[in-house]
């Protein structure tokens, strides 16, 4: 059975239903951990894909701390909450009750005692915050706890593609664009699945609810914030910054806050699955590397709603800036498709001193890497890559291949290990 969701449009049309990737790899995690805590941004789809495998590959017990009575009854009495149920038990938004981790350690540590190493899957959370920012709930768990994270819809789930595009980095195994498809198109699709395909009035609708429950409501869960009002201008600037440098500095002051404050706010909306940070590439080799993050937005059509542009707009009118909004699309299209391989990885980007860039680097643990730049014509050139040649130089053998995915529709070779490849890729 597929995990799907299905979405009407406004003349009763029926959406095409979606096979999310994470599935197998959550199973599988519940095959050799007693407790999985999926997590990822509010509406992403945790709680439609969790209820899916409970049908039939894991039966299980569903209950939602967004119920005031569950939250209530959890918070009171954590540890009998958990020892009442005998099953399988997937518990969604657990975030809401802090309280409930120490409980789990307790009653996870019990179980073990009287099941010994049988004890797998026995707990299955879902939060839209990222606990393990916050010591204090995840280190009861350290040791007891699998962490997987689901984001939005990738494009490669949207439209039915195999979301192996960095294995088939590693592997150098490229396709050309057959079926050249509007990119505007496959970004408004691959976003949160409630709005994946909607038009702009819907989408800028469900936006506007979507940020004032976040930042109203999830962010008194997790934080006292002193300055409440702050925090959409802090994202709006943010936003505007996306594929940028992080300048801690420039941002407070454009923000009116003070620099500790507005990290702390920075580190809360990363909390939250709204952004994420890049950290830079480098390793100790004498070289001049600019070692500060680059900044992005968790989904696109949010940076979008956010800077108040319509992707069409932006593609005919502000093409420079369309460049930014695309780099955006492939580094979210990235994580989310890191997500799905067993192998881990680590994803950053790489800059000189000299200005010599590379938007994207994947590396593995054993050093392997693949560099990926981004571009938006429908033409590539020698120049662009500069910054994949001095990657390559530095890094030499642990440099598997570079590509440069731009919107045209041939793999066309550009040196040894070097190649301009078609932006489908990503979701072929």
């Amino acid at each position: 059975m597929k995990d799907r969701f299905i979405r009407t449009n406004k003349k009763g049309i029926t959406m095409a239903h979606i096979n999310r990737h994470m599935r197998s790899k959550l199973l599988k995690a519940l095959e050799v951990s007693p407790v999985v805590f999926l997590n990822g941004p509010r509406q992403a789809g945790k709680s439609t894909l969790v209820q899916a495998i409970a049908q039939k590959e894991y039966p299980a017990e569903y209950v939602t701390f967004d119920s005031t009575t569950q939250m209530a009854a959890a918070a009171n009495a954590p540890e009998s909450y958990l020892r009442e149920r005998k099953g399988a038990l997937i518990i969604d938004e657990v975030q809401l009750v802090p309280e409930i981790f120490r409980a789990l350690k307790v009653v996870v540590d019990e179980l073990r005692q009287a099941q010994g190493p049988k004890l797998k899957g026995r707990f299955l959370l879902t939060g839209s915050a990222n606990i393990m920012a916050l010591p204090k709930l995840s280190d009861p768990l350290v040791g007891r706890m699998n962490v997987l994270t689901l984001y939005p819809v990738s494009g490669a789930e949207a439209l039915g593609g195999n979301g192996d595009f960095i294995e088939r980095l590693f592997n150098k195994d490229f396709e050309a664009d057959k079926n050249k498809q509007n990119l505007s198109d496959i970004i408004r699709t691959a976003t949160f699945p409630e709005i994946s395909g909607a038009d702009i009035h819907e989408r800028t609708t469900w936006f506007d609810g979507y940020l004032t429950t976040i930042l109203q409501r999830d962010v008194r869960a997790l934080a006292e914030i002193e300055k409440l009002s702050t925090l959409p201008n802090l994202l709006r600037i943010l936003a505007n910054r996306a594929g940028g440098l992080v300048n801690d500095a420039d941002i407070a002051r454009d923000a009116g806050l003070n620099p500790v404050t507005s990290r702390n706010y920075k580190t809360l909306l990363k909390m939250l699955f709204l952004t994420f940070e890049l950290a830079p590439w480098y390793r100790n080799i004498g070289k001049r590397l600019v070692k500060s993050p680059k900044g992005y937005m968790t989904d696109t059509l949010l940076l979008c709603h956010l800077m108040q542009y319509e992707l069409s707009d932006l593609e005919k009118n502000r093409p420079e800036l369309f460049g930014h909004v695309l780099e955006n699309f492939v580094a979210t299209e990235l994580l989310k498709l890191m997500t799905f391989c067993d192998d881990k990885m680590d994803l950053f980007h790489f800059r000189t001193s000299d200005n010599k860039e590379v938007d994207f680097v994947v590396e593995k643990p054993n050093g392997q890497l693949v560099a990926i730049e981004v571009k938006q014509r429908d033409s590539v050139s020698k120049s662009d890559f500069k910054g994949l040649e001095e990657l390559q130089n530095i890094t030499s053998d642990d440099f598997v291949c570079g590509v440069v995915l731009y919107r045209g529709k041939d793999v066309v070779p550009f040196g040894q290990n070097l190649w301009a490849i078609p932006i489908s890729n990503l979701w072929g």
